[in-house]
């Protein structure tokens, strides 16, 4: 949009969350008359919540977590979440959630574990504390799960048994668990990030889908000049610059991703090759002309979110349903002509076949630890159990039957509630109430979830288009470490990750200049990049010869 449109994008984006905010009786009232929350009075959430405390057994416990962000949107605490109530309900374990503000995790639990006074569970990237989730357990912040999950956690371990790649993903080189995980079985789940489009503008532009950097320039210098948007191409800068290029989007048409990556056996770090300063010289170009978000840094994705509904760009990096099914029912609210499409990841030359694209592990990086301090380990490890047992399953995958989902010949199907939700919430957002199937959690996702969750044809074609690429191939998985291990990388990471987005935000921004990139990577080395690269080839190493010795004994 041009220059008077602050004032129609404010507009607009009150209209938004207008919607979004919406959650009212006519939701519940919508739904199947038998259910006990369709008879809930103006005092819905209330009411339940004082069924819930009811009916759990003995003190709270305590629960620290971020809350996602759509769900976040609607109801601002966990208790107001009708999954989270319906959680302690089934499982009678009363919650105590502490909330830290949204997008600032990290630093809100390097306060909370130096504070000493810590929750009995905490959500948390376990992986990325320093010195690894072993140092965790070590410093007497997070307790060894082994002897409480043979004890009490009957559901996961039968899983864990069944599934022993899974199993080593889960657990340190030293054998340790150490958090009820997020598990991704099925490789249909792992891809669901890409690149999306305003397919109505490029037809008023008379352009085609773009494949290749070439075609891409194209597309967003037209909207930059044709159209007059301020900024064609926008992606998340939150929680770091460049965070939605992690996927390899754009990066990865010159054959590397930012991160580490595997090629014929070998641990590489992307941003210390050749093909990371083609991508930097790609973006400091395309930032010079106008065509990258100016403030992409400082992107995170209510910004995004706003970004593309209110026209201000027309190419984003994001999931196809919190991205596409999110957006295109409120820009049809507002324009019925207005189209999205998903891109395939670029590449260089027509014909050339993406290296690399979004493909999460099987394992999320996040998963829930108690805390060595709790005096309820029973207890919490039982609740955290429930999600991968049958009846909890169902739950966390589809919510509560009769309402936001109804068995039809032996399979979970979602809802009006859920796919099209009488107060006009998006589908992303009505599961998020509902439901984590959506995100994460202590839980196995199902692939029944996808099947329903991506309804709209632009979703299906979208998840078709980002799958097809070599990720898989190149892909470091999950490699167990030990406490020493994880310790030294996390140290020289934490300098090198500094020095990469530091670097990476300069040249972009033409601070530094271009030829800055070979001093950059002698930076790298100085930091012992190649130590950390040969600490993740002897994990690597190590974890294939596991599966190997497995393998043997079957």
């Amino acid at each position: 949009m041009r220059g008077e449109s602050a004032f129609a994008r404010a507009r607009i984006v009150t209209v938004v969350l207008g919607i979004v905010l919406t959650l009212t009786m006519a939701m519940l009232s919508a739904c199947d008359k038998n259910t006990a929350a369709s008879q809930l009075d103006g005092n819905a959430a209330d009411t339940l919540l004082g069924a819930i405390e009811a009916g759990v057994d003995g003190e709270a416990l305590t629960y620290w977590a971020e809350l996602n962000g759509n769900a976040a949107g609607i109801k601002p605490t966990f208790q107001e979440v009708p999954f989270f109530q319906e959680w302690q309900k089934k499982t009678r374990v009363k919650l105590d959630f502490i909330q830290p503000p949204q997008n600032q995790a990290k630093d809100a639990i390097n306060v909370l574990l130096a504070s000493g006074e810590l929750p009995d569970m905490m959500e948390y990237e376990w992986n990325s504390f320093p010195g690894g989730p072993e140092k965790a357990i070590k410093d007497g912040y997070i307790l060894r799960l082994n002897e409480a999950i043979d004890a009490y956690a009957p559901n996961l371990k039968k899983y864990l048994s069944e599934h022993p790649e899974i199993d080593k993903q889960i657990r340190t080189a030293d054998g340790s668990y150490y958090m009820f995980p997020f598990i991704q079985g099925d490789e249909r789940l792992r891809t669901y990030q890409g690149l999306i489009l305003r397919k109505d503008w490029l037809d008023e532009l008379g352009l085609g889908v773009p494949v290749t950097i070439h075609e891409w320039h194209t597309v967003l210098k037209a909207f930059k000049e044709r159209k007059g948007i301020e900024a064609p191409l926008t992606f998340l800068g939150v929680p770091s610059p460049l965070f939605g290029i992690d996927g390899g989007g754009f990066i990865g048409a010159y054959g590397i991703k930012k991160d580490f990556y595997v090629e014929d056996g070998q641990v590489k770090f992307g941003p210390q090759e050749a093909g990371y300063r083609d991508f930097l010289a790609l973006f400091r170009d395309w930032y010079a002309e106008g065509l990258i978000d100016r403030n992409f840094a400082a992107v995170d994705s209510m910004t995004q979110d706003v970004s593309m509904l209110t026209g201000r760009s027309g190419a984003s990096i994001w999931n196809a349903g919190a991205g596409i099914g999110t957006w295109l029912p409120v820009l049809r609210e507002n324009d019925p002509g207005a189209k999205l499409i998903a891109a395939p990841y670029p590449v260089l030359h027509k014909g050339e076949r993406s290296k690399f694209g979004q493909r999460a592990s099987a394992v999320g990086f996040s998963g829930v630890a108690i805390s060595s301090k709790s005096k309820h380990v029973e207890q919490a490890v039982r609740m955290l159990d429930y999600g991968y047992g049958p009846e909890g399953h169902m739950l966390f995958n589809f919510g509560i039957e009769g309402l936001s989902y109804e068995m039809k010949d032996g399979y979970p199907r979602y809802t009006d509630l859920i796919l099209n939700n009488p107060d006009k919430l998006a589908p992303s957002q009505a599961l998020a109430m509902y439901t984590r199937a959506s995100y994460f959690g202590p839980f196995v996702q199902d692939i029944r979830y996808m099947e329903q969750y991506y309804m709209l044809p632009e979703q299906k074609e979208a998840i078709r288009l980002w799958s097809d690429t070599d990720a898989a191939i190149y892909a470091l998985p999950s490699t167990p470490k030990t406490e020493k291990e994880s310790a030294e990388l996390s140290a020289i990471m934490q300098d090198v990750t500094t020095l990469v987005d530091e670097m990476s935000l300069k040249i972009i921004l033409g601070i530094e200049p271009l030829s800055a990139f070979d001093a950059y990577v002698e930076q790298l080395k100085s930091l012992n990049i190649d130590r950390a690269i040969g600490l993740q080839q002897t994990a690597l190493e190590r974890y294939n010869q596991s599966l190997m010795n497995e393998r043997g004994k079957e």
